[in-house]
């Protein structure tokens, strides 16, 4: 039966926290996080702290440490759920595609994890690279058959939009789910007509855009009436904070937004009317956070951490249907809605 606490969870390469956050807001309850980046592991210990104005029942323990040396079985508790967005650059299309020969290629490192906590659902999610023909017999060797051997229901994976969770993003991600399978019976992916339309970026920032006192926001979120083309990260090698290639620059500014850059503060009230530059915090709403979620670091440090980040929206839906599938085992109620949580 599943504790009166909630399901339980642990999650690595936690990164700012966007995928925890929707894994919790689906009932989870999370044992660790375990993050690298001393930047992330600070943005985690402040939301912890409850340094931000979104009521959660957040209390999991950081670990800020390299996951291959983290060892599962230590966990006191049963695991539930194992997630984690390893890194994309060895599948990216932006990088080198090295796969298996890149040394970020944590896949591996994740299915040892799942051998040793042993637990009833896992999800995985990365850049649609991954998906790519040239990748094939690698998600068949390193991450589907092993999970086969230790008796897991391996789902097809998924291709999924944020958009199409009310996130004003597009950003496609893959999605990997697999269960034991009692609860394999129960699972199915979302249904996107469940969940609301996104706004526009527009919509979106309109408020935030005013918060400086700048007057033309009203007109600028008029024009600004799209979705967001997706929010990159960047490398940590080389380049300071920037809405991504040459490509998506355009894409934004037919949004009525300088892509060039990332801005410190929204327009002032002298603004000249120019294409105003995106904030950190408007970023991370594009993502689907909490505004006032308390990313640590520089501007660039933290604009790394949203870019790279997995929007709370679709986790939260992903990790609800995997919360239906335990709760139809344990006999706790019939699967919940795909519906995710809007933030005010």
């Amino acid at each position: 039966m599943a504790p009166t606490s909630g399901y339980t969870s642990i999650e690595i390469c936690s990164g700012a926290g966007g995928q925890a956050l929707g894994i919790e807001r689906a009932g989870f309850r999370h044992l660790v996080l375990v993050e690298n980046d001393p930047a992330c592991c600070n943005t985690l210990r402040a939301v912890r702290a409850g340094k931000f104005g979104v009521r959660t029942a957040w209390k999991p323990v950081v670990q800020e440490i390299n996951v291959k040396r983290f060892y599962a079985g230590d966990l006191e508790e049963n695991v539930d759920l194992y997630a984690a967005g390893v890194p994309c650059p060895p599948f990216s299309r932006a990088g080198r595609q090295l796969g298996a020969a890149d040394e970020r290629d944590l896949f591996p490192i994740a299915i040892r994890h799942i051998k040793e906590c042993r637990p009833r659902a896992v999800m995985l999610e990365n850049v649609p690279g991954l998906l790519h023909g040239r990748f094939d017999a690698y998600r068949r060797e390193v991450i589907e058959k092993p999970l086969e051997a230790e008796g897991y229901i391996c789902f097809p994976w998924k291709l999924i939009a944020a958009k199409d969770f009310g996130v004003p993003q597009v950003r496609s991600r893959a999605i990997f789910v697999a269960m034991r399978p009692e609860e394999a019976e129960h699972f199915e992916f979302p249904d996107t007509t469940e969940c609301p339309e996104p706004p526009t970026v527009g919509e979106a920032l309109r408020a935030e855009m005013a918060r400086g006192g700048w007057e033309g926001a009203n007109e600028w979120a008029r024009k600004a009436n799209g979705i967001a083309p997706t929010l990159v990260g960047g490398s940590k090698k080389h380049g300071g904070p920037d809405l991504g290639p040459t490509q998506a620059r355009k894409q934004w500014e037919k949004l009525h937004v300088n892509g060039k850059l990332v801005a410190e503060d929204p327009p002032g009230p002298d603004w000249n009317g120019a294409p105003p530059m995106l904030t950190v915090r408007m970023a991370a709403i594009l993502q689907g956070f909490p505004a006032d979620w308390p990313f640590w670091g520089s501007k660039t440090a933290a604009y790394r951490q949203v870019g790279n980040a997995f929007p709370p929206p679709v986790a939260e839906a992903v990790a609800r249907k995997i919360a239906s599938a335990l709760r139809a085992v344990d006999g706790t109620g019939q699967p919940v809605s795909a519906t995710v949580s809007q933030d005010p």
